[in-house]
Formats: C-alpha cells, sequence, structure tokens
C-alpha cells in the first residue's frame, strides 16, 4: 500500500472544499487504464491543517466560495510545496473575477508573496510528459457554457520552486469537466481525464 500513487483532497475550514466528488475516482480509472502506476482507486481526503499532507505525493484543492486559509493551513501549504509537494487548485467558478480565484490567489500571495503566480507557457512540460498537448492546456465545455461569456482562459499559472511547478492553478474547471462516473468514458470521442494524467504524471516524476 505505501508504494500505491493515492489521491488526496484537501480539506479547508473556509469555503466549499468538497466539490465535483465524482472526478477522484475518474481520474484514478484514467491512471489504471493508462500507466502502470500502482494505484490506490480510493480518494484521501485531508485536512490542510494536519500533518498527514506531508505523506502525500499530490494533493487537489477546489471550491467555488471564499478561501481564506488559517494560520496553520498557511503554514501546512508553504512547508509541503517548498518541501518537493505538489498542489493543483482548480477553480470550480471558472471565472478570473470570482470569489474562489480571487480570494486563492490572494492566499498564494500572502504565502509565497507578490507575483509569485505565473502563467506558464504552452509549451510546458507538463503539456508532454505523457499526452501531447500541442496547444497547452485543454479547453472545457465549462468554459463554452453556452451562458454567452464563453471565456476561454488560454494558460495555466503555477507557482515554481526551483524550476518545478509546486502549485498548478486552473480557472478552467476541469474538476466538473471530469466529474462523471467512469464507466460513461465510452460515451466520449476523447477521453478528456488524459490532461489529468499529465498533470499526476508530472507531480511524480519532475
Amino acid at each position: 500500500m505505501p508504494n500505491k500513487f493515492f489521491f488526496t483532497r484537501l480539506q479547508y475550514e473556509s469555503g466549499d472544499w468538497d466539490t465535483d466528488q465524482r472526478m477522484p475516482s475518474n481520474l484514478l480509472n484514467s491512471l489504471v487504464e493508462y500507466t502502470t502506476l500502482e494505484v490506490d482507486t480510493q480518494e484521501n481526503i485531508i485536512t490542510l491543517a494536519s500533518e498527514d499532507i506531508f505523506k502525500s505525493p499530490f494533493c487537489y484543492i477546489s471550491g467555488h466560495k471564499l478561501v481564506q486559509f488559517t494560520q496553520k493551513e498557511k503554514e501546512n501549504f508553504k512547508r509541503y510545496v517548498e518541501n518537493g509537494g505538489f498542489v493543483f487548485a482548480d477553480d470550480c467558478n471558472h471565472d478570473i473575477d470570482g470569489l474562489f480565484a480571487k480570494s486563492f490567489e490572494r492566499q498564494m500571495e500572502e504565502i509565497f508573496g507578490p507575483d509569485s503566480l505565473k502563467k506558464i507557457p504552452n509549451d510546458h512540460e507538463i503539456y508532454k510528459v505523457f499526452f501531447e498537448f500541442e496547444d497547452g492546456p485543454p479547453t472545457t465545455s465549462q468554459e463554452l457554457n453556452g451562458w454567452g461569456d464563453d471565456l476561454v482562459h488560454e494558460y495555466l499559472k503555477a507557482i515554481e520552486i526551483n524550476g518545478r511547478i509546486g502549485v498548478l492553478y486552473s480557472n478552467k474547471d476541469y474538476g466538473c469537466e471530469w466529474d462523471y462516473d467512469f464507466r460513461n468514458k465510452r460515451w466520449y470521442k476523447t477521453d478528456n481525464t488524459r490532461f489529468g494524467v499529465n498533470i499526476i504524471m508530472y507531480a511524480l516524476t519532475s
């Protein structure tokens, strides 16, 4: 069991951390299908203030609402990332001006300093580490939602530590995009969780 990859969702005291509840099992199924990783197919939920975070190779954090970390949560987040951990943060609002986006970015500034979140180029290693995404981050149906905005975010942001991504930040709402029962993948022309496989493989190999 210790050698198996396990997916960790971070629970934080503010906001709504428990979004897109079927996404982890779907993404874990893709790791089983496409890679040779030994995978624990059960999602782990760990509180950000807990020392258990330091046992996790990969963490996911999401929500729609205000993010206001406690002092302990800030300390753990910083120590985890600076010691080689990887956090994928995904905004469920897919909105650059939404409450989650603004407050999460503010938390990153407080923890890592102003301008720590930077755009990553669309030819970054994360787009070719397993599957090839020539145009950078794939667009989600959440962005092309028919509500009249059709706002497509053409890049992702990241905080890099010693040349390696420690926090990958998305406004594209991949969590909702991948939030379906994995048995329904057969209806998809192209499995849209493949970029999630890239994110995890980058976290484990870079």
